[in-house]
C-alpha cells in the first residue's frame, strides 16, 4: 500500500501544479449547503447540459483527482462535483461515517440543486456510495459508473486500516499540508480519519446492495488493483442486473492516472450507449 500510495502522491503532485483551474479549491465554483445537523458540505459545478454527479475517493482522495476528467464532461454535461464529509472544505459532522450516509448527503445535493435524474462517477469510496445511492434512491440515478469498487462483503480483514493524522502526515506531509490548511475544522481531520477507520473495517456493500440497482452500470477496474481486485469487480459485474465490465490492464487502483485515454473511451463509449 505503500508503494501505491507514493505513486499516487508523485503523480498528483505532479499534475496539479500544471493544471489551469483548481479543482476543488475554486473559489469561483465552489458553494456550500447544509444537510442537516449543522454540517456544511462544498460542492462545484462545471459545464452544462445533462448532470453527473462525481464522488471521489477517501482519505487520499478529493475534488482535484478528477481534474482530467471534469473538463472532457463539461464540454457536454453539467458536473457536479461533491466533496464528501471530512474531505478539506466539507465539515466532518456530527454522525459516524457510513456509505448509507454517503448516499443521502449526494441525494439531499440533488434535490437542493433541483436536478431530475444524474448519471453518478464514484471513485473507490465514491463508487460504493454511488452504488449505495442508486440502490436507495433509484428514481433520480441515470447511470453509475464505478470505478475501484467491486464486490464487498463483511470479511475478516487481514490488515484492518489504520489511518491516522500524525502518520500520514508524517509520511506524506507535502501531500496533506494544503488539505488540512483548508479544511473548515482542521483540528478533527484525525477525528474523521478514525471513522473512516471504522467504515472501511466494517462497511457491507455486496449482493444485497447490487441486486436492488436496475439502472445500466459501468464497473471499472485496474487489472492489478489491490483495493478492488478483479475478481470483486466481476462479481459486482453478476450480481448486477444490467452492467458492463472494463478492466484496465497494466493499471493499480488509481486507474484515471494510470491511463485515462483507456478509461475515457470506456467511460465516453458508456455514457453513449441508450443500451447496456
Amino acid at each position: 500500500m505503500r508503494t501505491l500510495l507514493l505513486v499516487f502522491q508523485t503523480l498528483l503532485s505532479s499534475l496539479l501544479s500544471a493544471q489551469t483551474i483548481p479543482y476543488g479549491y475554486n473559489d469561483e465554483a465552489g458553494k456550500y449547503f447544509d444537510v442537516g445537523n449543522n454540517t456544511d458540505l462544498y460542492y462545484e459545478i462545471y459545464g452544462e447540459g445533462p448532470p453527473i454527479l462525481i464522488l471521489h475517493g477517501g482519505v487520499f482522495g478529493y475534488i482535484d483527482e478528477f481534474e482530467f476528467l471534469i473538463p472532457k464532461l463539461a464540454d457536454k454535461y453539467q458536473v457536479v462535483c461533491l466533496a464528501t464529509r471530512g474531505h478539506v472544505k466539507s465539515d466532518v459532522g456530527n454522525e459516524p461515517y457510513t456509505y448509507e450516509q454517503r448516499a443521502s448527503d449526494a441525494f439531499k445535493l440533488i434535490q437542493f440543486l433541483e436536478l431530475d435524474k444524474v448519471t453518478v462517477i464514484g471513485f473507490s469510496d465514491g463508487g460504493f456510495a454511488a452504488y449505495k445511492l442508486a440502490a436507495i434512491y433509484p428514481h433520480v440515478v441515470e447511470k453509475v459508473i464505478a470505478m475501484g469498487a467491486g464486490d464487498d462483503p463483511v470479511k475478516v480483514r487481514s490488515t484492518p486500516t489504520s489511518y491516522s493524522a500524525d502518520n500520514l502526515m508524517s509520511e506524506y506531509g507535502d501531500y496533506f499540508r494544503k488539505r488540512v490548511a483548508n479544511m473548515p475544522e482542521p483540528d478533527r481531520w484525525d477525528e474523521s480519519l478514525q471513522m473512516l477507520n471504522d467504515l472501511y473495517n466494517n462497511s457491507l456493500v455486496s449482493k444485497e446492495t447490487f441486486e436492488k440497482i436496475k439502472c445500466p452500470v459501468l464497473v471499472m477496474s485496474g487489472d492489478n488493483d489491490e483495493y478492488s481486485r478483479v475478481e470483486d469487480c466481476l462479481a459486482a459485474h453478476t450480481y448486477l442486473s444490467d452492467s458492463r465490465l472494463s478492466i484496465i490492464p497494466g493499471c493499480g487502483h488509481v486507474i484515471l492516472y494510470c491511463d485515462f485515454p483507456a478509461v475515457w473511451a470506456s467511460m465516453q463509449a458508456f455514457l453513449g450507449s441508450d443500451e447496456p
